[in-house]
């Protein structure tokens, strides 16, 4: 999502970032790499801005810490890893996917997640790595407003495709997601967040909730979703758009667009992203923009903002 008092500046710096990691994901297809590839490259280089709520850019807890989520599902095989409530993992998705390639296991939590991932050589990192004058101050915001001036247990910071990708972006939460269509037909997709601001510690959210977050199958498409993740949890969002398209026979954007819809109807706010086996995108959200992007097959690169943007 988009946060309407952003300055023309800064959003800028988040359509350059967005783009870097198109022409990143879409460089590797070009090579003839795997979309899992490409999908795990451009949420790095969003992992690594300290402008999105992912990896350098998470967001804070209520106790004052960074809990990170990731998942990333392969549409050939449906196999699929994921990562939750991580602390010390640089980029979450190489972890989810060190899961999904290296272990018989789909979720790995916390401290297994970490000890897991280090031992495939997935980057760690101390937690003074994640701290952001911004998010900080985010947190300490929202604390105010519900009269905490305060955190009583901590008094400052810590110590110190066809490709597509997407970023919610607001003062409460946000997330990324990439989803891509190799030179083989196949999707992968993966979404990774620091989940919401001022969440209560040990919350997980849909990001790494296969089925809710993320999802990817050949036959239909690779969806990741942003988003109050409560709601989209309650109904799978991200598999009901495949479900949508494969029992209903809806096109990928009537069947994004109903999805969205029913998330606003249960009072949750939220977007996705959607890649089919065709080479259609969806992208609908209904809050007041979403930052998204594509790369079609020739190198074209379109990032917007805003639905006149479109």
């Amino acid at each position: 999502m988009h946060n309407e008092n952003m300055s023309d500046e800064k959003e800028r710096e988040y359509k350059e970032e967005l783009t870097r990691a198109l022409s990143t994901g879409h460089q590797l297809l070009e090579e003839g790499k795997t979309a899992t590839d490409a999908v795990v490259a451009a949420i790095n280089i969003l992992e690594d801005s300290p402008l999105f709520n992912a990896g350098k850019g998470a967001v804070f807890t209520n106790n004052g810490r960074n809990e990170l989520d990731a998942s990333i599902m392969d549409g050939r095989t449906l196999e699929a890893g994921a990562v939750a409530g991580v602390t010390n993992l640089k980029n979450p998705i190489d972890a989810a996917r060190a899961v999904m390639d290296h272990s018989r296991h789909v979720m790995l939590t916390g401290k297994g997640a970490e000890i897991f991932a280090a031992e495939r050589g997935c980057d760690t990192v101390s937690a003074s790595y994640f701290y952001t004058e911004e998010r900080w101050n985010s947190l300490q915001r929202i604390l105010e407003t519900e009269g905490r001036n305060d955190l009583n247990f901590q008094k400052g910071p810590p110590k110190r495709k066809v490709h597509s990708v997407k970023s919610g972006q607001e003062e409460k939460y946000g997330t990324v997601g990439a989803v891509a269509l190799d030179r083989n037909g196949n999707l992968a997709a993966g979404t990774s967040t620091g989940g919401l601001t001022n969440k209560r510690f040990g919350r997980v959210g849909d990001s790494p909730i296969v089925g809710a977050g993320t999802y990817c199958n050949n036959r239909t498409a690779g969806v990741s979703c942003t988003g109050t993740g409560e709601y989209f949890m309650r109904i799978l969002a991200a598999y009901r758009v495949s479900v949508l398209m494969e029992l209903n026979g809806l096109p990928i954007e009537e069947a994004a667009n109903r999805v969205i819809d029913e998330i606003g109807e249960l009072g949750g706010d939220g977007g996705l992203i959607a890649l089919d086996h065709q080479g259609r995108v969806a992208a609908p959200f209904n809050t007041s923009g979403m930052f998204r992007g594509m790369v079609d097959e020739e190198g074209n690169i379109y990032v917007s903002v805003f639905r006149e943007d479109e």
